[in-house]
């Protein structure tokens, strides 16, 4: 029988990785006990596929050999969106789909981890003021349902989402219009944008300091095409802007996403994956100036799964975070693994 794709395939293929590859490398989990949320990861079903059992492999079931994931986030990806209703409403269909996976996983048949314990979804802000019937929709398909995610990253010469934001978008009125809804109804803004865009940001959220705002993939320094030759020079751009971006306190940022290719280390094309201990000494400059910046308590580590897979496994991953973190406290530890998530995404106890 041949494979039945969602409605929405925009991307597929975007996000390939090699399991060949990725076997070339296993490591021990470190410190398994430690509790965990993975804040940001997505499930699909395009001409590759990620869904609950993907996930489950990566990170394993009850046993000694695993991550003590206690929870995840699911973070909007234009997964199963609604057919046959006005187009403003079908990204519902992603807080459904996501929802009834968060059901199965609240059975407990599938182990401890409750996964998708919040959801992030979308909404079209440029709707302005009438975006609220969209996010009473989703809060009505889930009680998981924690906020949006509006994709924004815009360059010349780079692209990282399937469609093309307009420049300069979070400054629109009517796109204002619609994002001042979030605050009315308690929810997060998950923003993924490149760090020329750290002060479109800082702007923002100086205009909505009651809405909470999620900074992804430690705002995307961006190391490929024109910038590749540049890193120095972007490196320092984007640290400004984190600092700047800091100084919000309704701002928090998760850390990882490096593994994608916009931010040009090319790790997928070594001969075998990246060690924990790699990727830790790599990763280093950019945690620890996210840390620096916004505090422990306004951090957390992120899996940023299926697509940072490209680049290594969600075992090496969080052994790289571990290692990133051997410095800190106990409750330092607890607030950049787990307790950062469950505040701003309201999980409660897990």
């Amino acid at each position: 029988m041949s494979k039945t794709y969602s409605r929405d395939r925009t991307g597929a293929g975007m996000f390939q990785f090699d399991p060949g590859w990725l076997a070339k490398h296993d490591e021990e989990v470190l410190d398994p006990t430690l509790p965990i949320i993975d804040p940001h990861h997505h499930l699909w079903d395009r001409d590759n596929s990620y869904l609950f059992n993907n996930l489950l492999d990566d990170t394993g079931i009850d046993g000694p050999d695993r991550h003590n994931i206690r929870a995840t986030v699911y973070i909007q990806c234009r997964s199963m969106y609604r057919a046959g209703v006005a187009e403003a409403l079908a990204p519902v269909g992603e807080t459904e789909f996501v929802n009834g996976i968060a059901a199965q996983s609240a059975t407990g048949h599938y182990g401890e981890m409750r996964a998708c314990a919040g959801i992030v979804s979308h909404a079209d802000f440029r709707l302005g003021a009438k975006v609220r019937e969209v996010l009473e929709a989703h809060i009505a398909a889930s009680d998981r349902f924690r906020g949006i995610r509006f994709s924004t990253p815009w360059d010349n010469d780079v692209k990282l989402t399937p469609e093309h934001p307009l420049r300069y978008i979070m400054a629109d009125k009517t796109w204002r219009e619609g994002y001042a809804e979030l605050g009315k109804l308690n929810l997060v803004y998950d923003a993924l944008l490149f760090h020329t865009q750290l002060g479109e940001l800082a702007d923002l959220a100086g205009a909505f300091p009651g809405t909470p705002i999620v900074l992804n993939h430690v705002g995307c320094p961006i190391g490929m095409g024109p910038y590749a030759s540049k890193r120095q020079e972007i490196f320092a751009d984007w640290k400004k802007g984190i600092a700047a971006l800091a100084e919000h306190n309704n701002v928090v940022v998760k850390l990882g996403g490096l593994g994608m290719h916009v931010f040009g280390f090319d790790l997928d094309k070594r001969p075998k994956p990246p060690s924990s201990e790699e990727l830790a000494t790599l990763w280093k400059p950019y945690i620890d100036t996210c840390i620096d910046a916004f505090g422990i308590e306004r951090c957390m580590f992120e899996s940023n799964f299926p697509v940072d897979k490209l680049a290594g496994s969600y075992k090496t991953y969080w052994n790289a975070f571990k290692r990133l973190a051997a410095g800190c406290s106990p409750d330092e530890k607890a607030s950049l693994f787990h307790d950062t998530a469950a505040r701003v995404y309201r999980l409660g106890r897990h």
